[in-house]
């Protein structure tokens, strides 16, 4: 009779190995099709250049989002914009955020999803399940389900936001939404001050006027201060 602890061994190592193909096959299937792109809006060849290192779970990072938004869709031309990822460790569902909105744009839906998530953050940021408000987020835009779930699991992908995190650390971020214009990282403590910043390259001669006639303030109190990382 053959000793039970060698079948035992034998079943336990072909069930081992079996686990490691499927899950290699798995993984595989996740990330067929995924192309690892940049994300930007506006004008990728203009002068002027506004990286954001952000957190889609960051109420601080929400609060700019329109108005970054606003910024680019009245300075496309002359204004190149390109989101990263910085998920921040206190903020529990930022990596998924992050996934599925690169999943989204496997389907050229990045920066239409960035603003749904973004824009519904505290209903799903309060939620147990929030990949359900996600793939919710995705129908209504329209994308393929099918692959956007398994996209949403792409190991690709998630190195991606790894990789970008790493980036802004190497860069100084320590906090978000932080921004870099043409390579250096603003300072600035309300959102008036940093319309101002672009504006001032962007556009000088509007910039000027608007100092000149005094319609831009110069006090940190006239539009309220801006909270970070939170």
């Amino acid at each position: 009779m053959k000793n039970p602890w060698i079948v035992i061994c034998v079943i336990a190592v072909v069930l081992f190995g079996g686990s490691i193909w499927y899950g290699s096959q798995a993984s595989k299937a996740n990330n067929e099709g995924v192309v690892v792109t940049s994300h930007i809006k506006g004008n990728p060849d203009a002068t002027v250049k506004l990286v954001e290192f952000s957190d889609l779970q960051c109420p601080a990072c929400a609060s700019f989002q329109p108005v970054v938004k606003d910024l680019v869709e009245q300075y496309g031309e002359k204004l190149s914009f390109e989101y990263k990822h910085f998920p921040l460790p206190m903020h529990p569902y930022a990596i998924q955020a992050a996934v599925a909105a690169e999943a989204a744009g496997q389907q050229g839906k990045f920066f239409e999803f960035h603003d749904k998530v973004f824009e519904n953050q505290k209903t799903w940021s309060n939620s147990a399940t929030p990949n359900v408000f996600f793939m919710q987020y995705a129908e209504e835009l329209g994308l393929d389900m099918q692959k956007f779930k398994k996209h949403m699991n792409s190991s690709v992908l998630k190195d991606q936001v790894e990789a970008q995190f790493n980036e802004g650390q190497e860069a100084g971020v320590s906090g978000t939404p932080s921004f870099f214009l043409n390579g250096e990282k603003m300072t600035f403590t309300t959102f008036e001050e940093f319309i101002t910043q672009i504006t001032s390259l962007v556009d000088p001669e509007v910039a000027n006027f608007l100092k000149e006639n005094g319609l831009v303030s110069t006090s940190t109190s006239a539009t309220p201060d801006v909270k970070f990382g939170l």
